[in-house]
């Protein structure tokens, strides 16, 4: 059955097949050729049972309060914030880039959102101020991955649904990798710009005038700082905390900053809705491939060849991050999860690794799959917004997959860089 459907599945997505169709056909396929018809309706029953859940309905609220803020503005409050503090030096631009994307995670949750909303914005200014058109949506991609890493996280609350560990856990242990992949893009930029010559965004900011940016962003930059302390504080769940997060959204882009009418919401609303259908529909096929996974008994026997290749945690931890980094390379993070986070993580729990550890290994890897050639996501959103080739843009990211690499080894042989933040807050045992 194993090695029926997984080829299939794979072929499937090869040839352009949309990933939500190709979670339901390679499983269906493969119960119809092995006499296993009756159990096809396991893939229906399980798409609707696969998104029927409370703790989901935090994806779709923290979705729309991404929306309402980058659409009331929100997004050039933070660019501007950023320019005002480190615009100013060599490669300026691109460093305001990664800071405005480490900003923009703490409202969104999403690397697609992350590189519209910035890229949107930083890509044309870039190329004004004399960067190349695919070195912006390369830093753009690159950058947008920390989304989904910095809390609140859309794949992280997927990742706790279907393991069930604490959302609040995760979101604390994703908060210094996030900020660590950040500042180690901002390194290899600014080693980049003395090579390169880049250009220098303008003159340096006044106090005042950075007095005058954080007065404008700090009512989005309070956001996560709710978000975050309601949820590891005990105050509201994650669900909750989403919709707390969508009413502050609409209370400070309708009637504080006043760039969002009234009229606007409804496109708004549609758009957040759509954003919100694709994660589930991928949510719900996950769940159902995951229940004929479970079927051929695929789980103990890639546990059983595993464990045979060494006995040793950190080798098996070496192994194991290849592996989902080239399954990265071609399935999005959130169906990746589903599929392979009940396989893997029993295995290298009963070694020894902590639950929240992996967690974060796994998803700060899958997570920068989504800006690996040859199908990462975001270099299609970055194609998309800039008008440069996805071929092109997944030359120019090469020097920053690299960094993002170099960190997730770092975080998958040193723990405490995951763990210490939950520790403090007394969320996991020290």
């Amino acid at each position: 059955m194993l090695a029926l459907f997984l080829p299939l599945f794979l072929v499937l997505l090869l040839i352009g097949m949309p990933v939500f169709f190709a979670m339901l056909v390679a499983p269906g396929f493969m119960l119809f050729s092995t006499g296993m018809e009756r159990d096809i309706s396991l893939l229906f029953r399980n798409i609707y049972n696969g998104i029927d859940s409370f703790p989901l309905m935090a994806i779709p609220f923290f979705m729309l309060a991404g929306e309402i803020m980058n659409r009331g503005g929100i997004t050039y409050n933070l660019v501007q914030f950023s320019q005002s503090f480190i615009g100013h030096v060599r490669g300026g631009l691109a460093h305001v880039n990664i800071l405005s994307s480490m900003l923009f995670a703490g409202l969104s949750g999403s690397a697609v959102a992350d590189t519209s909303a910035i890229g949107s914005m930083m890509i044309p200014a870039m190329q004004k101020n004399g960067y190349s058109r695919k070195f912006a949506a390369a830093i753009t991609a690159a950058s947008s991955v920390i989304g989904p890493i910095i809390p609140p996280s859309g794949i992280m609350i997927i990742y706790a649904y279907t393991m069930q560990v604490s959302v609040a856990s995760l979101f604390a242990a994703g908060i210094v990798p996030g900020i660590l992949i950040g500042l180690s893009l901002m390194l290899m930029v600014a080693l980049m710009a003395k090579k390169y010559n880049f250009p220098a965004a303008g003159a340096k900011a006044s106090w005042p005038e950075r007095a005058t940016a954080t007065r404008k962003a700090i009512f989005p930059l309070l956001a996560p700082v709710i978000i975050l302390g309601g949820i590891i504080g005990g105050l509201f769940t994650p669900t909750e905390a989403s919709a707390i997060a969508t009413a502050y959204a609409l209370i400070i882009s309708v009637w504080v900053m006043k760039t969002v009418k009234l009229k606007d919401l409804p496109a708004i609303f549609v758009k957040g809705a759509q954003s919100s259908a694709v994660v589930l529909l991928l949510v719900g096929a996950a769940i159902a491939f995951k229940t004929v996974v479970s079927l051929s008994h695929s789980a103990e026997i890639l546990a059983n060849w595993v464990l045979s290749l060494s006995s040793n945690p950190l080798v098996l931890l070496f192994l194991i991050n290849v592996l989902l980094f080239i399954v990265g390379m071609f399935l999005d993070a959130g169906p990746a999860i589903i599929i392979l986070g009940p396989i893997l993580a029993p295995i290298f729990i009963h070694l020894g690794v902590d639950p929240i550890h992996f967690a974060i290994i796994m998803s700060v890897n899958l997570t920068v799959g989504l800006a690996t050639p040859p199908m990462g996501l975001v270099l299609f959103v970055a194609s998309s917004v800039s008008g440069e080739r996805v071929e092109t843009i997944s030359r120019a990211i090469l020097p920053f997959l690299a960094v993002e690499i170099a960190i997730i080894f770092l975080i998958t042989f040193f723990p405490s860089i995951s763990m210490t933040v939950p520790r403090l807050l007394g969320l996991v045992a020290g």
